[in-house]
């Protein structure tokens, strides 16, 4: 693992906090330079100190709103080539698309969607004329799980999906690898605004994944060919039988669904 990230340049999207955070951390630990972006230069800043204090690493910032496609143009070009993309940036809300607006809509597509893709389209170029790379993306279980309350945050999820798929085949003779992340719900702060009420969190909060150990697996496939991550593993097999009987599955889970 050292070896094969030692040296390299990994930019990760959102790492101001979260899954993000530890993600550049568990990466700076085997020997790659981090470079972290997030809205918040306070908490960037927080981040990259630790990482500097506890590893000695090579750790760069940028303050970056992915939903600004000016801002994503300028930051790239200030980072110079990156080896490796994680586009993990998102958030969601949990509202019945009745009770949505479509400014959250906008919002959330912006900023899951479109500003995945700015930043995929940015970092491509070098991978694909040195012949390897990575992209990452982290996309979630919501993105195979259709359930209620989350239309507007699995829709988007779901193009996630579709443009990974897509773009791990246009690259695949170009030695640029695509995986996709799809965790279930993660301890973190992205229930602080997509689970207002808090009885999400209340219901589900035992079968939470730790973000550590979601941020270590990640690391561990990085600059492998592995196409998708998965987890839980039992979340996992419930996606798979969804997409072979979709309506017995929506029978059976519509109570659990509105868990949330």
């Amino acid at each position: 693992m050292a070896d094969r990230l030692k040296g390299k340049n990994i930019l990760i999207t959102g790492a101001s906090g979260g899954l993000g955070e530890r993600i550049a951390y568990y990466s700076a630990a085997e020997g790659a330079e981090v470079i972290l972006t997030a809205r918040s230069e306070a908490r960037l800043q927080t981040v990259r100190e630790k990482i500097i204090s506890d590893l000695g690493a090579a750790c760069r910032t940028f303050v970056l709103d992915v939903s600004r496609t000016e801002e994503i143009e300028s930051v790239f070009k200030a980072a110079g080539p990156i080896d490796i993309l994680v586009n993990n940036a998102g958030f969601g809300i949990f509202e019945p698309a009745l009770e949505a607006s479509l400014e959250d809509m906008k919002s959330m597509f912006e900023v899951n969607v479109f500003g995945l893709i700015a930043c995929t389209k940015m970092a491509l170029p070098h991978m694909t004329a040195q012949n390897s790379g990575h992209i990452i993306n982290i996309a979630s279980q919501a993105g195979k799980i259709s359930t209620p309350k989350s239309s507007l945050y699995a829709a988007t999820k779901h193009a996630v999906l579709g443009f990974s798929n897509s773009l791990r085949m246009e690259l695949a003779e170009t030695g640029v690898n695509v995986t996709t992340v799809n965790p279930g719900p993660i301890r973190t702060d992205f229930f602080n605004a997509a689970d207002k009420t808090g009885d999400y969190v209340k219901s589900i909060g035992k079968w939470m994944l730790d973000p550590d150990q979601v941020a270590q697996k990640i690391v561990s496939i990085m600059l492998t060919n592995k196409r998708e991550i998965n987890l839980p593993v039992w979340m996992s097999g419930v996606s798979k039988l969804y997409q072979l009987c979709p309506a017995v599955v929506e029978k059976i889970g519509r109570g659990a669904f509105y868990k949330k």
